[in-house]
C-alpha cells in the first residue's frame, strides 16, 4: 500500500488541506514582514512543516495507545486554535494600530509566537491520526512526511505572496496580518463545533 499511487494522492491531498491555516498564517507572516530574508522564510515553513508531520503521527499514536482519552481533548481542539490565532493576530492588530514598526524579522515573529503559530494551526491535524489509524507504522511514518513536504511548500508560497502584498501595503499590513490571524482561528472554531 506505501508506494500506492492512490496512497499518494491521498497523502498529498491530505496535505493541502491540512497546510491551508499554515497558509493563511505564512500569508499574514509575509504581510507583517515584508523584509524577510529567505533562510528565515525556510524556517518560518519548516516550522509549519514539522508540526504537521508531528501531529499525524501523534494522532495515530493515540489512535493505538489512549484513544479513549484522546476523543475527551478532541473537543478542545477548537477552542485552543482560537485562543492561540486571536492571541498572535490580537497582538499583531496592535502593533499595526499604533504603528510600532519592528526593526528586525526576529523581532516581529520570535520563537515562541512561530511555536504557537505551528500547534494553533496543526492540531486540527491530530484528528488525521484516526484517519490513518488503519496503516501500520511505516505508512503513517511517510503519509506524515508527504503532508509535511506539501505543507513546507505551501507555506513558502504564503510567505512569498505574503511579502509582495506586504510592500505594497506598507503600515497596514500588521493589521490586515493580525485580522486575517484572528478570522482564522474563528473559521477552525465555527468549522470545527458546527
Amino acid at each position: 500500500m506505501i508506494w500506492s499511487v492512490r496512497f499518494l494522492v491521498s497523502s498529498i491531498l491530505l496535505g493541502v488541506g491540512l497546510a491551508m491555516d499554515a497558509f493563511s498564517v505564512s500569508l499574514a507572516n509575509g504581510l507583517h514582514d515584508n523584509n524577510m530574508k529567505k533562510g528565515r522564510m525556510c524556517a518560518i515553513a519548516g516550522t509549519f512543516a514539522a508540526f504537521q508531520f508531528l501531529m499525524p503521527l501523534a494522532g495515530w499514536i493515540c489512535v493505538h495507545t489512549v484513544a479513549t482519552h484522546f476523543k475527551a481533548f478532541e473537543a478542545f481542539i477548537p477552542w485552543i486554535a482560537l485562543l492561540l490565532l486571536s492571541y498572535i493576530g490580537g497582538k499583531m492588530l496592535c502593533e499595526g494600530v499604533h504603528n510600532e514598526e519592528c526593526e528586525s524579522a526576529a523581532a516581529s515573529l520570535g520563537v515562541a509566537e512561530l511555536i504557537i503559530q505551528g500547534i494553533a494551526t496543526s492540531i486540527d491535524a491530530l484528528s488525521v491520526g484516526f484517519t490513518i489509524s488503519s496503516y501500520n507504522a511505516v505508512t503513517a511514518f511517510f503519509c506524515s512526511l508527504i503532508i509535511a513536504v506539501v505543507t513546507f511548500f505551501i507555506c513558502l508560497a504564503g510567505l512569498i505572496i505574503g511579502k509582495r502584498f506586504g510592500t505594497k501595503l506598507s503600515g497596514k499590513a500588521s493589521i490586515l496580518g493580525g485580522c486575517i490571524l484572528i478570522l482564522i482561528g474563528v473559521e477552525i472554531f465555527v468549522t470545527n463545533i458546527l
